[in-house]
């Protein structure tokens, strides 16, 4: 059977969580993935709790519910960790990543027993320093790209370099802000991977290819 990859985003509505779920079905569907990203609506506002989704399949996606049972969770947010059980369904052999300065150990007793991977990343410190300001789904959908694997590397910087270049066709410093946020957050998952596990597994992209 096909992997399907099933995201949770939370974050708060201003945040761009919402935007990070669509960039990320865009980038993957560009690649020759299945894909699906959605926002789940309520009565939005700027800084109130939201939800969005991916599916991500090597095969054709039938299901069009809201996901209960997540492979991976990616929290823009810390301070939902108080508030939200993002971890609710999570499966333990996938991942929870987190926007935060705070190291895994730091914050696993906030998330109600879940005994699976935290992956940290301190989006906010990346964003500032190559962006200027705290625009923190931008280091966060590398970090959850990176996570998951549902695409390579040198993939998902390839069309998201294209799509930054289509969307500030007039802003080349912006385009070079965003990408060195995404490389920066990316490499510095990556090591924290490499540095708990002592090496990679095998990536959910590289498992759709094979066995397409």
């Amino acid at each position: 059977m096909k992997k399907t990859v099933e995201i949770r985003w939370h974050g708060r509505g201003g945040q761009g969580a919402k935007t990070a779920a669509l960039l990320l079905a865009d980038v993957a569907f560009k690649t020759g993935r299945c894909v699906q990203g959605f926002p789940e609506y309520g009565p939005e506002r700027m800084g109130a709790p939201i939800t969005a989704y991916n599916r991500i399949s090597a095969d054709r996606i039938r299901v069009h519910s809201n996901i209960y049972d997540p492979d991976f969770v990616a929290v823009v947010d810390e301070t939902l960790l108080r508030s939200v059980n993002v971890t609710d369904g999570l499966k333990e052999d996938g991942a929870i990543i987190v926007n935060t300065a705070k190291s895994p150990k730091e914050i696993r007793c906030l998330l109600r027993g879940y005994k699976g991977r935290i992956i940290t990343v301190d989006a906010r410190h990346i964003s500032e320093k190559t962006l200027g300001k705290n625009f923190p789904n931008t280091p966060m959908l590398a970090a959850t790209a990176a996570v998951t694997g549902v695409m390579t590397k040198e993939e998902f910087l390839k069309e998201m370099e294209q799509s930054f270049a289509h969307k500030f066709a007039k802003k080349p410093e912006v385009i070079r802000g965003n990408m060195e946020a995404l490389e920066m957050a990316y490499d510095r998952v990556e090591k924290e991977m490499r540095r708990d596990s002592g090496s990679i597994a095998e990536a959910p992209a590289k498992r759709m290819k094979q066995s397409a």
